[in-house]
């Protein structure tokens, strides 16, 4: 338990942040899900926008803090690898 004001600050502090931290992966899955679905049913025009709206929310992720850059970097090649593979 937190004795000191600096460390119920600080508690304080990781509360609000878990809180952002979770609305932003919740909104990064969502992105991901909605590309998914396009890719399932086989729209490449749906597909394709939903790619551009993920890309950058998951980089925006990455910048944050909520996901490693890598990670982020892997997923992104990863949804862009499946658009790709859709005309093929």
């Amino acid at each position: 338990m937190a004795n000191t004001p600096s460390a119920k600050k600080a508690v304080r502090k990781i509360e609000a942040r878990t809180e952002v931290n979770k609305s932003r992966r919740s909104r990064v899955r969502t992105f991901i899900r909605k590309f998914e679905d396009a890719v399932a049913l086989g729209d490449k025009a749906a597909a394709q926008a939903a790619f551009k709206v993920a890309e950058p929310e998951l980089m925006r992720a990455a910048t944050k803090g909520v996901v490693h850059k890598n990670t982020a970097s892997r997923k992104v090649s990863r949804l862009a690898a499946r658009l790709k593979g859709m005309s093929a």
